[in-house]
């Protein structure tokens, strides 16, 4: 459709799209007369033509114009320019990457509150351990008689810990079992663990163990655990309620309602090439008002997707360029 357009009419779209994100109001012909240099009867006669092509609608209060969802589509793919992020952003955020006490998934939830914080939107992460790990090994550090932590590493240097409790089982027995564990599971992928312990470690470990029944399930429950998919972290989902297109009480409750449903929150994970994505409005998933905007991130021990969910007006040109500058101090 780009070609169809003149020079002009793109001005004059990305101007009322920009004007509309900032206001939420809808823009008049006057505005755009004083920033074009041009006539009230050109000006208007040109929004016409773009009502008419399914780029602009008119409200019921008002007679200036809104983009439609083909406008905001537009926008995107053809007229909207990356947006720079300030100093005061991007310090907020190295900050948190340059901090070595911090883990990785610490790292990515500090950084999705802080672009909540910035822009008023909500943020989600979709993390997953990524399945072509290995188990490399396991092991137990005791906490007192009936605690320990049980650690699982990885051949790609991914690490998790998890505490478990067991009533009159000695050291002695648990260790026989992570033995066992480590002779004849190692090297399994992660997601097969499970699967293993259930149908080759079980059969053996009675024979060896006392307790076993206690010490198999606490173990199975760890891996199980460990490979189970993680549930999205939404952060900011409050952030709606500063929005005027979600004033009403049922539009926020539909919004919200959304947000914590599990499937349509898997149904944000970006799939294939680890671009950056929007979706709009129907596309979003979640409500005609509503944008997502997410890309996939990979490192050599973890995938996932970031999200950032905010109105159909959002700042889209800032919100690409701060989540691919997350994405690079993931991945790098």
């Amino acid at each position: 459709m780009k070609g169809t357009l003149t020079e002009r009419q793109q001005k004059i779209l990305k101007l009322i799209i920009e004007e509309y994100i900032k206001s939420a109001k809808p823009v008049s012909s006057n505005l755009l007369c004083e920033k074009l240099h041009c006539s009230s009867a050109t000006v208007r006669a040109e929004m016409a033509n773009l009502e008419d092509v399914g780029l602009l609608e008119k409200t019921h209060t008002s007679s200036g114009r809104v983009p439609s969802e083909a406008g905001y589509r537009f926008y995107v793919d053809h007229l909207m320019t990356l947006k720079k992020m300030n100093a005061e952003d991007m310090l907020k955020l190295q900050i948190i990457f340059k901090n070595q006490e911090l883990a990785l998934s610490d790292c990515i939830t500090k950084s999705l509150q802080v672009i909540s914080d910035i822009t008023s939107y909500a943020t989600v992460v979709l993390g997953s351990t990524s399945h072509d790990n290995l188990l490399k090994q396991i092991d137990v550090v005791p906490i007192n008689d009936r605690s320990m932590i049980v650690i699982v590493v990885t051949d790609k240097g991914h690490v998790e810990h998890k505490n478990i409790t067991l009533d009159g089982v000695s050291l002695e027995e648990i260790k026989k079992t992570v033995g066992l564990i480590n002779n004849l599971i190692v090297g399994t992928p992660i997601d097969e663990v499970s699967g293993k312990l259930e149908f080759e470690i079980k059969p053996i470990i009675g024979k060896y163990v006392n307790q076993h029944e206690q010490i198999y399930n606490a173990f199975y429950h760890v891996f199980s655990d460990f490979t189970a998919p993680q549930a999205a972290n939404v952060v900011g989902k409050s952030k709606f309620l500063n929005q005027p297109e979600f004033s009403s009480v049922d539009k926020i409750k539909q919004v919200f309602t959304k947000l914590e449903d599990e499937e349509t929150l898997r149904e944000i994970k970006q799939d294939g090439e680890n671009n950056i994505t929007i979706c709009i409005g129907k596309d979003s998933n979640i409500d005609d008002d509503v944008t997502v905007i997410k890309t996939k991130f990979k490192t050599a021990t973890e995938e996932g997707t970031l999200a950032i969910i905010g109105p159909k007006r959002m700042e889209y040109d800032r919100v690409v360029a701060m989540l691919d500058f997350i994405k690079q101090n993931i991945e790098n």
